[in-house]
């Protein structure tokens, strides 16, 4: 891996962060979709709206780069998934990696921050949502210890996705 670092985002890394978020989201389900409402979805990554997570302290991102340039990027945030999680719960928002830098262990760099993150803030499930067709991210979450929880309606515009909500639980009840 050698010419890759990982950092945790800032806010001046808005608008690289929302590019690379915009340029992943394309690569990996950009075919799925009718152009309208991959435009619509793409509308909710805009730069203003990774700006006011990167301000939030909810929300934490560390980002994968190559030569100063984002390659990947991982979101820790709060639960927005339509589940009873009980107390302590948070989301990984998203974790992307661009396709040329696939199998380099990027994505377990990340996952292995965002999971020490969320145990740090005290987080006792962490959920995420996976396409249901996705099943190289299915395959590497459930090596991760996540499992199936429910089927969940995911929005791209006016398409509904069947995706599925997934969870993994990081300490035991008391």
């Amino acid at each position: 891996m050698s010419g890759i670092s990982y950092r945790d985002a800032g806010s001046d890394d808005a608008g690289s962060v929302g590019d690379l978020s915009r340029q992943t989201f394309v690569e990996t389900f950009g075919h799925l979709y009718r152009p309208q409402d991959l435009d619509a979805f793409l509308a909710g990554l805009d730069d203003r709206i990774w700006r006011e997570e990167l301000g939030d302290p909810a929300f934490s991102i560390r980002i994968a780069e190559a030569g100063g340039r984002p390659i990947g990027y991982v979101k820790l945030g709060p639960l927005a998934l339509p589940v009873d999680p009980g107390e302590d719960a948070a989301e990984l928002r998203q974790l992307y990696v661009l396709k040329p830098w696939h199998g380099r262990g990027i994505a377990h760099r990340l996952i292995d921050w965002v999971l020490a993150r969320a145990r740090e803030r005290g987080v006792g499930r962490l959920f995420l949502s996976v396409w249901s067709g996705n099943e190289r991210a299915k395959n590497f979450y459930s090596r991760y210890g996540f499992s199936y929880v429910a089927p969940y309606r995911f929005m791209v515009g006016e398409q509904a996705d069947e995706d599925e909500i997934w969870a993994l639980t990081l300490k035991a009840d008391p």
